[in-house]
């Protein structure tokens, strides 16, 4: 038998046809294994774990109101500046607002003024009218120690006069002796009214002095007048100054400027938004699960979180809170039924997921889409 080279040359085609369908067998058997394995770990998801697609980050939206009108005099952020508590976020015109702080101001001085010389008054009036007093009721006491020795004198007077009458009467006296005796008694006479005058006098300047300080009593009365003005002025005084504080707006924490709805020179009423914001330090999970579903997710079952934006990273979290009605409740248009046909339409019910630990502020977003996936194990 002849075999030469073109014998061998023959059978090269046949051995590489061999080796193509060897691979082409382990290529489909490995594509079937892949398949195999696809769908083992599909049918496991399917019946180990519930996954909810509707489902989204979230966050407390707060919108900035003004509470005074006026003119907006300047903006210091935009959106998606992330200022710090207590950072000037937008100023209104506060020109009207320090005037009117101002005159409450000093008619506060005034008042005080006012009161700093009622004060000094009263005081100069009680000293001025005790002085004058008390020198009153000396002067009322010499008087009336005056009295009886002038009253004794008018009665010794008397006496020597009659004896003066009685002497000329019986010619052993003189005249002259009885004129004297009666100028004596004259002077003993006035003695004792001037002495009574006295008294008179010095009780009628103690009830002038009383008098006198009577006007203490309106001067307490003045002062006393005074307290509801300044407390009246001190309220609008307040209400000027939180009117005045009211033209800065401030961050109330920490947080992210969602939108700005104002510019400079722009006139805003009162109520009128000014800008949103979030905290992003406490955002957290919302979802409508399926009512068929529900019942994984229970207050305290743990899941797992994939956000969209984030391909590759997984987030724990736990379900804080149920809600007790469906989503439809809540619907703008209600959707009764009066005519009996009826479809039946699988409802969904709000979820609320918080995040442990939370994640990093900043990085996940209000309004992105995530998706949570659950046990599905009894």
């Amino acid at each position: 038998m002849d075999v030469g080279p073109g014998s061998v040359k023959s059978l090269a085609p046949d051995a590489a046809a061999r080796r193509m369908r060897r691979l082409r067998l382990l290529a489909l058997m490995a594509a079937l294994l892949a398949l195999l394995a696809g769908a083992a770990w599909f049918t496991h998801r399917l019946f180990t774990l519930v996954v909810v697609d509707d489902a989204r980050v979230a966050a407390d939206m707060i919108t900035i109101a003004s509470r005074v009108p006026g003119w907006v005099a300047e903006v210091r952020v935009i959106a998606g500046d992330t200022p710090g508590k207590g950072s000037l976020l937008l100023r209104i015109d506060s020109r009207e607002s320090e005037i009117a702080l101002r005159e409450i101001e000093a008619r506060l001085a005034t008042l005080a003024a006012r009161r700093a010389e009622l004060e000094a008054r009263l005081s100069m009036v009680d000293r001025q009218t005790e002085s004058a007093a008390a020198g009153t009721r000396a002067k009322l006491e010499v008087a009336r120690a005056a009295l009886p020795a002038a009253i004794a004198e008018r009665v010794l007077a008397e006496a020597e006069h009659e004896r003066a009458q009685m002497l000329v009467a019986s010619g052993s006296g003189t005249r002259q002796r009885q004129d004297q005796t009666r100028s004596g008694l004259d002077m003993a006479r006035q003695k004792v009214l001037a002495a009574t005058a006295e008294i008179l006098n010095a009780e009628a300047q103690i009830a002038a002095s009383e008098a006198a300080r009577e006007e203490l009593v309106v001067l307490r009365r003045q002062l006393e007048a005074l307290g509801p003005q300044q407390q009246e002025l001190e309220a609008q005084r307040d209400r000027a100054a939180l009117d005045l504080a009211d033209r800065r707006i401030v961050m109330p924490f920490d947080g992210s400027i969602d939108r700005v709805f104002v510019d400079p020179g722009e006139y805003v009423a009162a109520g009128q938004r000014l800008l949103m914001l979030h905290d992003p330090a406490r955002v957290r999970v919302e979802a409508n699960v399926k009512e068929t579903e529900i019942r994984w997710f229970r207050p305290g079952t743990h899941v797992q979180v994939t956000v969209d934006a984030l391909p590759g990273q997984r987030f724990e979290g736990v379900v804080e809170r149920v809600a007790g009605a469906a989503t439809s409740e809540f619907a703008l248009l209600p959707s009764p039924n009066p005519s009996g046909n009826f479809t039946k339409i699988t409802q969904r019910l709000p979820v609320r997921v918080a995040l442990q630990p939370p994640p990093a502020p900043g990085l996940l977003r209000p309004g992105m889409m995530v998706q949570i996936e659950a046990a599905a194990i009894e």
